[in-house]
């Protein structure tokens, strides 16, 4: 046994913090992956350092309980620094698939306590933590964006298979997919909103070219609008 992880999955987790003029709704997915002194329980069933999934569920409950939800990533982060007060803990990951709902308006107004829900789009993000180093990932997925002009497609290769004609006008949609790497501590709710803010009015204004065009241009201007990102991953998905 060379390597080993364990962990669980889709911890459903929802939330309504109540405050005096409003209530608060969180509604995550939340996957554990601990690595470890576990190798006992591969080789000979013995079981005592191993931590149970149910443990690991109650302690995502516990912890959501005891403070407030202020972005995906911070509780992430917190989540995996208390697995690491287990000894027997080398390492944990969490990730987090946000639900989104926003609040109903009423009479031009947010209610506040009525809401809808945003769609196929999620909110993500992914913390890693060792006794040495965090990393943090954050994201969107399943974002759908559609442009009904300044988007072409000609010159693409040739061959006895294709069909598909030159266009220099057409309708590009797409379901984007993109996660982005922290190079340290951000203010995770301002910096994830300025990432997809950017992404959305680039391929608003671009003009494209192609789908790879596009996105590149959509990763370098989020890389330039937010200087906490090292790095960012993008896959658009055909929308038809």
């Amino acid at each position: 046994l060379t390597q080993n992880a364990y962990g669980k999955s889709r911890v459903r987790l929802t939330k309504v913090e109540r405050h005096a003029d409003r209530n608060d709704l969180f509604e995550w997915s939340i996957d554990v992956q601990l690595s470890g002194d576990f190798a006992p329980a591969y080789a000979v069933g013995d079981n005592r350092n191993v931590i149970a999934t149910d443990t690991m569920k109650n302690v995502v409950y516990a912890l959501a309980a005891d403070q407030p939800l202020r972005s995906p990533e911070s509780s992430a982060l917190v989540l995996a620094r208390h697995f690491l007060t287990y000894p027997q803990v080398n390492s944990a990951r969490l990730e987090i698939r946000v639900d989104g709902w926003k609040r109903i308006t009423v009479e031009g107004h947010p209610h506040p306590h009525a809401f809808v829900g945003v769609g196929p789009e999620h909110r993500t993000c992914r913390a890693f933590a060792d006794r040495t180093v965090e990393c943090v990932t954050a994201g969107i997925a399943d974002l759908l964006v559609l442009k009904t002009t300044d988007s072409a497609w000609k010159d693409f290769h040739r061959d006895a298979f294709r069909t598909l004609p030159d266009t220099d006008d057409r309708i590009l949609a797409t379901s984007l997919t993109a996660e982005w790497t922290y190079a340290g501590v951000a203010e995770w709710n301002e910096a994830h909103a300025e990432v997809r803010r950017t992404l959305l009015e680039r391929f608003a204004t671009h003009k494209s070219l192609g789908a790879q065009h596009t996105l590149q241009a959509m990763g370098e201007a989020a890389l330039n609008a937010v200087p906490t990102m090292n790095e960012i991953t993008q896959i658009g998905r055909a929308h038809v």
